[in-house]
């Protein structure tokens, strides 16, 4: 192994000052060479600086090297002991190595030779021990991600249904699976993107390797570069060690990257030299690292309106794009709901301890008369909360509340008789389509429900009875992206306040 010994500084603790100048006069030039007379100063300067080896005499007044190495070693583990001592010393020495208290021990006078030998093995040492942390680190790290693939919901089989836009996703998924090519899922929130990206995965020749995801629109934008590419320690405030991102993580399998609508014009640039050259530097870091990953990214944003307002770069949007993937939502695949209520019902039951077989007519023409807004995990939802409910062997209808966004065709006013004065409003709205005055209603009750929250999208987001990122994505659905917090994404935070002009 050939190291730069300049860039493994060395401490140097006696209490005799000769000493320490005999000693920076021979190495001086070879070594980065830090004296002090003092071992209570070597320990505060331990605290601020990192040294790879500490060389101490065992023999000072108010500490002994021993005693010097134990302390110095709650501060810096991974430094390399090494004592200067006389004859007198070398039994005791000779424990502490077996114990692995210090490394090595040199007797006095010294031998400039076997200093410089020693040096050297020590930095060696020192190497190998912090490169043995940041691989237990980051094997840590990956194990972590793994234990959640093993204990996740993933399965190929939960992409359920037969319907012929559904067949037409899982014709794609095979085509593009045992391909190396980027892949990019469009569509509503709520439609399974994730699922989709997972089938890709395990499908595909990287199978066995990891499946590593990041939702880039629940990290703050300092935090998402550190995420996907990883920091050196020091890089910044809290970066208290070094850390493998999540590109590091997926090194020879796959990395899903959910909402990348939302990455921050910086990240984009950092992404696409990634996604084109296979390597990155760490934040922090000046050391370029290669990967071999597979890019899945998923969006329920108009990045093509993006890239015109300047808001996604072009350049980007062609590299994700190669094989693009539209996931329907749900209400374009009404075929697949007994499949999908069933498939539910089982999942809730075997949690639950309840007995139940099905659904009522009633309760199945209900779900169909639905438009579901929040899509397949709206489903979900609903089914939990009527599992919860029921207390026969089938959920009936009333065990459905839906949300107010997503109000059922039933319950649009009927129109009434036009009067000698005229037609009146509800006739007048009539005569619009079925589709469009449940828009209208829908703008209302998002306006009303973000006035009564005092313009704050997460409790508007309570009154209304959904999730915040469905109230994000109806509001740009409807035109309402005015009343958003700066036009963020999904990742504003918790009682962020909404400018209502």
């Amino acid at each position: 192994m050939t190291l730069d010994p300049k860039d493994y500084p060395v401490l140097v603790v006696d209490d005799e000052q000769d000493n320490l100048d005999a000693f920076r006069f021979n190495f001086r030039r070879a070594f980065n060479i830090t004296s002090v007379d003092n071992p209570s100063e070597a320990l505060e300067l331990l605290t601020k600086q990192e040294f790879a080896v500490i060389v101490t005499d065992q023999r000072m007044p108010k500490m002994t090297g021993l005693e010097l190495l134990a302390k110095a070693e709650e501060i810096r583990p991974d430094a390399v002991g090494i004592i200067l001592t006389a004859f007198t010393d070398v039994d005791v020495l000779i424990d502490s190595i077996n114990q692995g208290t210090i490394y090595r021990y040199i007797t006095k006078p010294w031998d400039a030779k076997e200093v410089r030998g020693t040096l050297l093995q020590a930095m060696e040492r020192f190497h190998l021990k912090r490169e043995n942390r940041r691989l237990t680190s980051q094997l840590q790290q990956y194990t972590g991600y793994l234990n959640n693939e093993i204990h996740g919901a993933f399965d190929f089989g939960q992409i359920i249904g037969a319907s012929t836009a559904l067949r037409e996703v899982l014709e794609s998924i095979e085509q593009v699976a045992p391909t190396a090519s980027t892949v990019l899922l469009r569509g509503e929130t709520g439609t399974g993107k994730e699922l989709v990206a997972h089938a890709i995965h395990i499908n595909s020749p990287r199978e066995g390797k990891p499946f590593v995801r990041v939702n880039c629109a629940s990290l703050a934008q300092g935090v998402l570069e550190s995420e996907l590419f990883g920091h050196e320690k020091g890089a910044f405030t809290g970066a208290i060690n070094q850390r493998a991102g999540r590109f590091e993580l997926a090194d020879g399998g796959t990395l899903f990257l959910d909402e990348v609508g939302d990455l921050p014009m910086d990240v984009q640039i950092k992404l696409l030299r990634t996604l084109q050259e296979r390597e990155f530097e760490r934040v922090g870091g000046a050391e370029t690292i290669h990967v071999d990953v597979r890019v899945v990214s998923a969006t329920n944003r108009n990045l093509e309106e993006m890239i015109e307002k300047g808001d996604f770069r072009e350049d980007l949007y062609y590299r994700l794009n190669v094989f693009p993937i539209k996931l329907p939502p749900l209400r374009d695949r009404h075929g697949d709901l007994p499949a999908l209520v069933n498939h539910f019902i089982a999942k809730f039951a075997a949690s639950s301890g309840k007995t139940v077989t099905g659904v009522t007519t009633e309760a199945m023409d209900k779900l169909r008369a639905y438009p579901w807004p929040g899509n397949v995990r709206e489903l979900e939802n609903i089914i939990e909360r009527a599992m919860i409910l029921v207390k026969g062997a089938n959920l009936e209808a009333d065990h459905f509340a839906f949300s107010r966004l997503g109000k059922s065709p039933s319950a649009v006013p009927q129109t009434v008789a036009p009067s000698a004065s005229g037609p009146s409003v509800q006739e007048t709205d009539a005569a619009r389509p079925l589709g469009v005055r449940l828009q209208d209603e829908e703008k209302r009750e998002i306006i009303a429900a973000v006035d009564q929250s005092g313009s704050n999208i997460a409790g508007a987001a309570r009154i209304l009875g959904i999730n915040r990122s469905t109230l994000y994505y109806r509001m740009r659905k409807l035109g309402l992206e005015h009343l958003l917090p700066n036009k963020v994404g999904v990742g504003s935070k918790e009682g962020e306040k909404v400018p209502t002009s």
